[in-house]
């Protein structure tokens, strides 16, 4: 208790260092020893420990202490109308202004993390209803309509949520320098987050890159880095630079405008702060998988756009023999001698950061939130949490594992992951339906067309719904307010629309399948029912 005051300091160092974990571990600590405490000094560990929840995505943590938060402040007007027959009137009369101003500013700050808890939580109605005491309190101030636009945005009013972003004064706002927060950069990055869910990319980059230059504004205002330079700066200034979590969303918005080596370019950055997080590499993934599955842009940038599997052209025309490499050949020529971990869009760094994406991913994720109330996060640059989006991401990372795999020729291990994928206990259509293909293909490849054929059969299909789109659409709007609209995310084009396109795909492995056992007949009347299921 003695030197509460250092450790408080300490905390906040941390915090602006963004060494969140650390923070925490400190803030805690103060926290068991609240009671002894001034009202004020108490007030300001539980608002700093709220704002490390919410930063570490721990929205239930967060409303248990703003909870006690209230019960603070009627404790502490309570001491304060006992205090007053002890004291002249005077005292009484500026010890009461005193502590209203502070309980209204209490206030204010707590409705508005309320706000941002509930919005985590994707909790609609009480959301709403806290904003209603936002804008009550705080009125028509940048953080106010930027939390309602935030609300608009997660309720799928696309065109309100930039309507709001749109009428808050900018101007207003004291800057960088004394709140550690660049307006300006957090306004053209919503713009983007928001045409991102309006399926606008193009647009998305546009606004993603006025927030990279707003924030190289700030940056030039804090100095080059030097001791020096920060000389006089604010600590919380360090807080303004947002330049990598502006380069994640520059990536994902690329990778979804059919860029990926350019959105590898920016994650490679990102990664550098965001080491473990588990998304970014599934990100990087994808990227390397995007740029070998086409022709055109990796060729400019000196990649090959497929593994090399033909050695040699022996002979001419009718006596023309042409010569495969072996599959161990195969799978170093892509390398060309280079180690797999260079950073570079290549199959073999694909496999890398999708195995650095599983293991930073837990795998116990419901008995986690079971046990603690909520998943402690270390990575500030998340936007996504929860039991739900964790067992989706790692769908996504085990399909992807098995694509993988099977690229760079190792069956065993694509059949590993497909079957993992397949025994996951809450799976969407869409990544049991490629989980199927995927270990059909890596049986063949093993010559066991039997069990391939088992995966084939078009029964095994029964939804081709993607989970990840149907999961990120809101709830739906209450009376009386405007509809949500509609995602502008679509599917990728190679992938089925329908289950009847979806079991027609089947069919023909199937039938390809049988062609391998001399079934002709099995697989003349597989290739029937697809051209039956086509032509409906």
């Amino acid at each position: 208790v003695e030197n509460s005051l250092l450790y408080y300091n300490q905390a906040i160092i941390h915090y602006h260092m963004r060494q969140y974990s650390e923070a925490i571990s400190i803030a805690e600590k103060l926290y068991q020893f609240l009671e002894p405490f001034e009202e004020k000094f108490a007030q300001a560990v539980c608002f700093l420990l709220v704002d490390l929840y919410l930063l570490t995505f721990q929205p239930e943590r967060a409303l248990h202490l703003l909870a006690v938060l209230d019960k603070l402040a009627v404790q502490g007007s309570t001491k304060n109308n006992k205090g007053e027959n002890n004291s002249s009137n005077k005292d009484v009369a500026n010890q009461k202004a005193e502590f209203a101003a502070m309980i209204e500013a209490a206030k204010s700050k707590m409705h508005q993390y309320k706000v941002r808890a509930f919005i985590q939580m994707k909790s609609s109605k009480a959301c709403k209803r806290e904003i209603k005491s936002v804008m009550n309190t705080a009125g028509n101030s940048a953080p106010s309509l930027f939390l309602k636009s935030n609300f608009e945005y997660l309720r799928g009013n696309y065109r309100k949520a930039v309507k709001l972003l749109n009428s808050t004064n900018i101007a207003d706002h004291p800057g960088p320098m004394k709140t550690g927060e660049c307006v300006r950069c957090m306004f053209w990055n919503n713009l983007g987050c928001i045409h991102f869910a309006m399926g606008k990319h193009n647009l998305g980059i546009f606004y993603f890159k006025k927030a990279l230059q707003e924030n190289d504004n700030t940056c030039a205002e804090l100095g080059d880095g030097s001791a020096k330079r920060f000389t006089g700066v604010p600590l919380c200034a360090l807080l303004a630079n947002k330049r990598h979590e502006l380069l994640y969303n520059c990536g994902i918005q690329l990778l979804h405008v059919g860029r990926p080596l350019a959105a590898f370019e920016c994650l490679m950055e990102a990664v550098q702060v965001y080491h473990s997080n588990p998304r970014l590499w599934l990100r990087l993934a994808e990227c390397s998988i995007s740029a070998n599955k086409r022709g055109g842009e990796q060729e400019t940038k000196g990649l090959p756009c497929k593994k090399g599997i033909v050695q040699s052209v022996v002979g001419q025309g009718f006596h023309r023999k042409i010569v495969l490499v072996s599959q161990s050949t195969q799978n170093s020529i892509y390398s060309e001698g280079q180690s797999a971990a260079i950073p570079v869009a290549s199959l073999e760094f694909a496999a890398i950061c999708l195995r650095n994406a599983l293991l930073l991913l837990p795998e116990n994720q419901q008995q986690d939130k079971t046990e603690n109330g909520s998943k402690s996060s270390s990575q500030p640059g998340s936007t996504e949490s929860g039991s739900e989006n964790s067992d989706t991401c790692r769908c996504s990372i085990l399909a992807c594992s098995a694509y993988v795999a099977l690229a760079l020729g190792d069956n065993l291990m694509a059949l590993n992951h497909a079957e993992k994928l397949l025994h996951r206990f809450k799976v969407s259509g869409s990544f049991k339906f490629l989980g199927h293909l995927y270990a059909a293909e890596a049986l063949i490849s093993l010559d066991k067309i039997s069990d391939a054929i088992a995966h084939l059969n078009p029964e095994n299909i029964s939804d081709v719904s993607m989970g990840v789109l149907n999961s990120e659409q809101d709830q739906g709007c209450d009376k009386g307010d405007e509809p949500a609209e509609t995602s502008g995310k679509q599917m990728p084009l190679c992938y089925p629309s329908s289950v009847t396109s979806a079991r027609a795909m089947m069919l023909f492995n199937l039938g390809s399948a049988y062609c391998l056992r001399s079934e002709y007949d099995k697989a003349r009347k597989c290739l029937h029912q697809v051209t039956m299921a086509t032509e409906m």
